[in-house]
């Protein structure tokens, strides 16, 4: 890609929030972030790029030896890298912020540490926004760590929707199981893309930046939890959301039904401000 195609086309910054994850399983995200960078430079779909890893941990000796690995990675890559440490767990939405309020990119990706983009990902995603102003935030197709479907768009959740999907036994899913796939949108076609998606999901955000800059970014009174419900539904005043089946990611993350008590209380405090925020809906 010549000079001038890498000044005319977009430019992409990408933010990762990290709290004890699994080290190799973190490299390979971002080495898999790192291919699919290439891949779309190499379209010329993508010009400048940055990532920035908020640690939320407290810093150690093996986490400063793999980030100072993947800054050598990105630095042969001419992509920016920054790594954000020492403000202690702040939660995941305002850890995004800290990259988010000071990112002067087209495009903003938030990104899980725990997934694996295909090649051609960020090439898929980058078109489908240049060619559609009225988008604001893309969703990609998602698989588990066993190949199997995740369905990550949602409609507007009512309280018994959540407790179903996080907390039921699988035999109780089972009677509601044409309720579970509306609420899922199961219905989405993956031979083209969606549009007016309500709610997306936090393991994989691409956002146009001014939009992320204009909503302000996440609400950072949500610990964890429902943060990425309550940015998908401000994101929705300012835009479109559309679901692209050409992006394709694995996603190795569980949910809150795996979870200690200690999880399952911060799942119940934030899903209580986001109904007040948001609105009630029990049945």
């Amino acid at each position: 890609m010549s000079l001038a195609t890498a000044i005319a086309s977009p430019s992409l910054s990408v933010s990762i929030v990290v709290y004890r994850s699994e080290l190799p399983v973190l490299r390979a995200t971002v080495e898999s972030l790192l291919v699919a960078i290439d891949t779309a430079r190499q379209a010329g779909q993508l010009g400048a790029a940055a990532i920035d890893l908020i640690h939320n941990a407290e810093p150690s000796a093996d986490f400063s030896e793999l980030s100072d690995a993947l800054a050598d990675q990105c630095r042969e890559l001419a992509i920016r890298f920054q790594l954000l440490e020492g403000h202690g767990n702040v939660g995941y939405g305002r850890g995004h912020n800290l990259s988010i309020t000071q990112v002067n990119s087209d495009f903003h990706l938030i990104l899980n540490p725990d997934v694996m983009l295909s090649p051609e990902c960020l090439l898929q995603g980058l078109q489908f926004l240049r060619d559609n102003p009225a988008v604001a935030a893309l969703s990609p197709a998602v698989q588990d760590g066993h190949g199997h479907k995740q369905y990550v768009c949602k409609r507007y959740p009512t309280v018994l929707d959540f407790v179903l999907r996080g907390f039921a036994p699988a035999r109780v899913k089972r009677w509601f199981r044409q309720r579970l796939a509306w609420y899922e949108m199961q219905d989405l076609p993956e031979s083209s893309p969606s549009v007016h998606i309500p709610i997306i999901s936090g393991c994989f955000m691409l956002f146009r930046t001014e939009v992320l800059h204009r909503v302000g970014g996440f609400d950072e009174a949500y610990f964890l939890y429902f943060e990425d419900f309550d940015l998908s539904l401000r994101v929705h005043t300012q835009g479109l959301l559309a679901y692209v089946p050409a992006m394709h990611i694995v996603h190795l993350g569980g949910n809150s039904s795996r979870k200690g008590l200690r999880h399952i209380g911060m799942f119940a405090r934030s899903g209580l401000r986001f109904y007040q925020t948001h609105g009630w809906r029990l049945l």
